[in-house]
């Protein structure tokens, strides 16, 4: 069966998590660490934890993706970003213990003019300070759309990092479908090509989930604005395409599409359906 599942909110909770993703007809799904657009984390209930962890054992269902927060950058140009980058992904790879085995998900960042060398040696400084060779979790570099100085546009980006990371079996890839789609790649008319691609730079080993979202641009323009599902530029036929992929198919799909509960669960259902398996 397809897993597949949406961002859920944690404001209340990792047991509620678990029973909306349930009642979406998800078997996984997404949630933030902390605020994603500041820096405040919620303090967790380890009953609260005991009860979802038991919930999802009882369903037999797998990994789930947290989400670090939109405002960490650890290539910025300001030391004071980089030391808030570095103490919450520090931080949330503690918390991230409570649910031993999943993964932790981060954009890599903007080096804001300092060029790409020097923000992916920074990046790869803080991961390097905050991987612990006991952490269950693993850490994943998004793929990026490459809008103004980000990093991650393309596999050798990433590639570059992970070259710099000394625990490299903590470390793997997110591929984001509406990233890859605006940074270039032709998902569409060439997802065999764009897979081959990927193994050859990063190794397919290194890719662990999916963002899965259609493009409200055409391809290449580097905006990163995502659609509902068969309403943007890469089209039904194409996510028909990726979820039966064998290279693709036994991963965690999570959409990011901009919509409601009522729209996720007809999207999960949907994209179930195409499910070949």
């Amino acid at each position: 069966m397809l897993t597949i599942g949406n961002h859920i909110s944690s404001s209340k909770g990792y047991e509620a998590m678990g029973k909306q993703a349930l009642k979406l007809g998800a078997n996984t799904f997404a949630f933030f660490t902390r605020n994603p657009r500041g820096g405040s984390a919620k303090v967790i209930d380890p009953a609260d934890v005991e009860r979802f962890r038991m919930l999802w054992k009882e369903k037999g269902y797998g990994a789930v993706v947290a989400h670090a927060p939109y405002t960490l950058n650890p290539c910025s140009d300001k030391q004071e970003v980089r030391r808030f980058a570095r103490e919450a992904f520090a931080d949330d790879l503690s918390r991230m213990e409570y649910i031993p085995g999943n993964y932790y998900n981060f954009h890599p960042g903007s080096h804001v003019g300092q060029g790409v060398q020097e923000g992916i040696s920074l990046i790869a400084d803080l991961l390097n300070k905050c991987l612990k060779p006991e952490q269950t979790t693993t850490v994943l570099l998004e793929t990026m759309a490459g809008k103004g100085s980000e990093i991650g546009r393309s596999f050798e980006e990433l590639r570059m990092i992970l070259d710099q990371v000394s625990l490299k079996d903590k470390m793997g890839v997110c591929l984001d479908t509406c990233h890859v789609w605006d940074a270039g790649y032709d998902i569409v008319t060439d997802l065999d090509g764009v897979v081959q691609e990927f193994d050859r730079v990063l190794g397919l080993s290194c890719l662990k989930a999916v963002h899965i979202n259609d493009s409200m641009n055409q391809r290449g323009s580097r905006k990163d604005r995502h659609a509902r599902i068969g309403e943007g530029y890469i089209g039904l036929e194409a996510f028909e395409r990726i979820v039966n992929h064998p290279a693709l198919r036994d991963l965690p799909f999570v959409l990011e599409t901009p919509n409601d509960d009522d729209g996720w669960a007809k999207e999960i259902s949907m994209l179930r359906g195409k499910a070949s398996y």
